[in-house]
């Protein structure tokens, strides 16, 4: 059972309750991230996300915090994207009402002290060095730049190391004070606990926070009417490509035949691209479609690491696949064994209270409403081949290609590419 309570400051409260678990999920979301960015300021959601635990008015240090943290045998941590940022912490229920509390210290009360900025400036440039030198993760923020360009939707979450070094605590609070407020919060509850000394709890704690006006973000503005592409060289043995198309948002009904065509593409060992390029070609040790649905955008994409030999014989497959679908009505075998791994999937993967929060609490971010599994899983069961075939004719089409590639590039690369990418 999922219910929705809407406190008198705007802030709304989802509780899942499962008395089959010993644990409790307490998990606090906010409509902050680096869409709601300006460029001179790329990288401050995630910077303020670490900030938020280096001190709080209540308790004045990362390690105080912790040991509190730890001392409860809580699993704890924080996390940013592009449409939002969420903090939480899993403990035995019976500590529900302290974890309640802590992370509400957390999410309210930062004090950004000075000195603990600058200290984790240089642990934030590690990190995205440390991104650098993961070709796996970097071709993905080159695909987002393929797509989207020098737009909010187009930058890293992390942002760029010269802007990091300028960023000081005046950015820090003005920007939580245009973001972090009731209307763009969610607190979710998931797991084993007492409804009613929660709902208590959460209006002790958050209710007193002022209702705020909360700032907006840029629509994405969408515009492509050729192929596009970047090449990125790297010195490395394995070559990363990610190539896919523009969807829609995670509001449109669209997206159950997307889930399910994408699932059909890469989304298991049984796929037909797992059989074409890993099976048959030999070319690649991880190859996978994915979807990725924000409010106002969408993207499918389908990524590999390959030998680079073999690109011109992986693109192909790719683009082949793409064409099948769009040409061609799934058969019956292959779509439901698709919809019965999604489904299954779906179902393994909510198991836990953590995992049940961040499915419920993205989902109001995102669509501002939940669904629960059941209904969801019965909209993926209900597609039919039909409606896969009328999704890939709206979205494989050429002047909607898009691809990033990074490894030991030449020139003929991109003339390679350049004469390829074409359904």
């Amino acid at each position: 059972m999922i219910k929705k309570i809407t406190l008198n400051n705007g802030l709304r409260v989802i509780l899942s309750q499962n008395l089959g678990t010993k644990a409790v999920t307490v998990l606090t979301l906010v409509e902050a991230g680096s869409k709601y960015e300006t460029k001179e300021i790329n990288g401050l959601s995630h910077f303020l996300e670490h900030m938020c635990f280096k001190g709080t008015t209540k308790r004045p240090g990362t390690l105080q915090i912790a040991k509190e943290l730890d001392g409860l045998g809580s699993a704890y941590n924080a996390f940013t994207s592009e449409e939002f940022t969420g903090y939480y912490a899993k403990v035995k229920s019976e500590y529900t009402s302290l974890a309640i509390e802590i992370i509400s210290d957390l999410y309210l009360n930062p004090t950004f002290p000075e000195k603990e900025i600058e200290k984790e400036r240089g642990v934030i440039i590690e990190e995205i060095n440390m991104y650098e030198d993961l070709p796996q993760r970097k071709v993905q923020e080159l695909f987002t730049e393929v797509l989207y360009g020098d737009q909010p939707a187009g930058w890293g979450v992390s942002g760029k190391k010269e802007i990091i070094k300028k960023l000081n605590r005046d950015d820090f609070v003005n920007y939580r004070a245009k973001h972090y407020v009731p209307s763009a919060t969610i607190v979710v509850v998931a797991g084993n606990f007492n409804e009613e000394p929660v709902v208590l709890d959460v209006k002790k704690y958050f209710e007193s926070e002022p209702a705020g006006k909360k700032d907006g973000k840029l629509q994405v503005v969408e515009k492509q009417d050729a192929p596009q592409f970047k090449v990125q060289n790297k010195a490395s043995d394995q070559t990363h490509l990610v190539i896919g198309v523009r969807a829609f948002s995670a509001k449109d009904d669209r997206r159950y035949a997307l889930g399910v065509l994408s699932n059909i593409l890469g989304g298991g060992m049984s796929s037909r691209l797992f059989e074409r390029i890993r099976e048959e070609l030999g070319a690649a040790y991880y190859v996978r479609s994915s979807t990725d649905l924000l409010t106002d955008h969408g993207v499918l994409s389908v990524s590999a690491g390959i030998d680079y030999n073999k690109l011109d014989q992986v693109m192909g497959a790719i683009l082949e696949e793409f064409r099948r679908l769009k040409d061609e009505l799934v058969d019956e075998e292959h779509l439901n064994r698709a919809k019965e791994h999604i489904t299954g999937n779906m179902a393994l993967s909510l198991e836990t209270s953590d995992d049940m929060a961040e499915f419920i609490g993205i989902q109001e971010i995102l669509r501002k409403e939940v669904s629960d599994i059941d209904s969801i899983i019965e909209k993926f069961r209900s597609v039919t081949a039909e409606e896969i075939k009328r999704v890939a004719g709206n979205i494989f089409k050429n002047e909607n290609l898009n691809m990033a590639i990074i490894g030991p590039a030449d020139d003929s690369w991109n003339v390679k590419i350049k004469e390829k990418l074409m359904i």
